[in-house]
């Protein structure tokens, strides 16, 4: 069994997460976090280059920041995720075609989550929960 003060934490998470659209946001950070792991030029080299370079790391910096902003501010998750979207289909340019595709998908893919999540949705119910319910019945 699980320790007390270990339940109570994982039922505040569980509580938070609910409260915003963890998953997108989550997802959109992600992205842009393995595009920059992805980025193979390094600062000296992307400053010679110029801004064509500079987006490489500009773009996937701001898909990171965007992820965690859905997580943040989930008030303003319309604005961030199609920004977010459009940010990640623009690393298709300028970094390593999206992080290989990889970072480019979790981007488009968190920031449409995060876009059709709905803050006012009721919570499901779990299988667990209706199986009891309708064994009880």
């Amino acid at each position: 069994m699980a320790e007390p003060g270990r339940r109570k934490a994982r039922a505040a998470f569980r509580d938070w997460r609910g409260r915003r659209p963890f998953w997108g946001g989550l997802l959109l950070a992600l992205g842009g976090a393995e595009i920059l792991l992805t980025e193979k030029a390094s600062l000296k080299v992307v400053m010679h280059i110029g801004m064509q370079g500079l987006a490489g790391y500009l773009l996937p910096t701001l898909m990171l920041l965007l992820g965690l902003l859905v997580l943040f501010n989930p008030a303003q998750r319309l604005f961030y995720s199609i920004v977010g979207v459009l940010v990640s289909l623009g690393s298709w340019l300028t970094s390593n075609l999206g992080g290989f595709f990889i970072g480019l998908l979790l981007g488009v893919v968190g920031g449409c989550l995060a876009f059709g999540w709905l803050p006012d949705q009721e919570a499901r119910v779990s299988r667990r929960q209706r199986r009891r319910e309708r064994a009880r019945a």
